[in-house]
């Protein structure tokens, strides 16, 4: 999901590379999670959510993210996980004043159908298209894949489907950048960042270039540890957009609301928002 932006710009610059599977180091397991998503000057824009389910060797996780201004951005995704992470099914809503490009896609990746949803004059649109779907394919899974990641090497490819009219299948290179500290209640710890990018090469980053579309580099902090665990995102989540932090979240027990009205109540389900 946070890769979106790079994906819709990609939409536009087709390109074919070699697909490696991601081998399983770390299960995931049943959890639930609370994200603050805010600009880089520290404002929060909205709350996020993720809840994590496994059954019949299956993980279904759902990311939703609830602006202040009504927006929604929403993902499910389903893959197994038994040697190598392998993705099911993908869907992505993206709708609201903070997304000037509304995005409602559905992947199945096991019969290779991606089906696009929109709006046309008030009628709802549907264009399905059959695609060769990668194996490598991580729509909704990249911040497990960089837990995943093997220990020593430069750099690793992975899938994409980007949403449009037209879905393309793009790339997406990741790579450690560094080491960085953090602190919680004054205790340090050592995380590792990495380098999320949009592999353009020849012609297609000429003419990105060219076009003002050459999406922004994400960066994504890792802890180091048994297991590892992601900390921060910072990326752009839809085209020419702004760059956005997403961070784990604590819970505080003082009404935000300074209007005297009740914040209101989320109850986190696998359906829709």
């Amino acid at each position: 999901m946070w890769l979106a932006a790079a994906a819709i710009v990609l939409a536009f610059f087709p390109f074919r590379a070699c697909a490696e599977t991601i081998p399983v180091q770390y299960p995931e397991g049943a959890s639930r999670g609370f994200l603050v998503l805010s600009n880089l000057t520290g404002k929060a824009l909205a709350s996020g959510e993720e809840t994590q389910i496994v059954k019949g060797g299956r993980v279904t996780t759902r990311l939703i993210f609830r602006f202040k201004d009504g927006s929604i951005d929403d993902e499910t995704t389903v893959y197994t996980q038994h040697t190598d992470f392998r993705l099911i099914s993908d869907h992505h809503i993206q709708r609201g004043p903070s997304y000037p490009y509304p995005v409602d896609m559905t992947i199945d990746a096991v019969t290779g159908t991606v089906i696009m949803r929109s709006k046309d004059g008030g009628k709802q649109k549907v264009e399905t298209t059959h695609m060769d779907l990668p194996p490598d394919l991580s729509n909704g899974l990249i911040l497990t894949v960089v837990k995943n990641l093997r220990s020593g090497r430069e750099k690793t490819e992975v899938s994409m489907v980007a949403p449009g009219s037209k879905p393309r299948v793009v790339k997406l290179a990741i790579s450690p950048e560094g080491e960085e500290r953090c602190f919680i209640a004054g205790s340090a710890f050592r995380t590792r960042r990495y380098l999320v990018k949009v592999e353009l090469g020849g012609l297609t980053k000429v003419a990105a270039a060219v076009m003002d579309k050459t999406p922004a580099d994400a960066h994504v902090w890792s802890m180091e540890g048994e297991p590892p665990t992601t900390l921060r995102t910072e990326t752009q989540l839809f085209e020419n957009g702004p760059i956005w932090r997403i961070e784990s979240a604590a819970p505080t027990w003082r009404e935000p609301n300074q209007s005297g009205q009740k914040a209101s109540l989320h109850k986190p389900t696998l359906g829709s928002p």
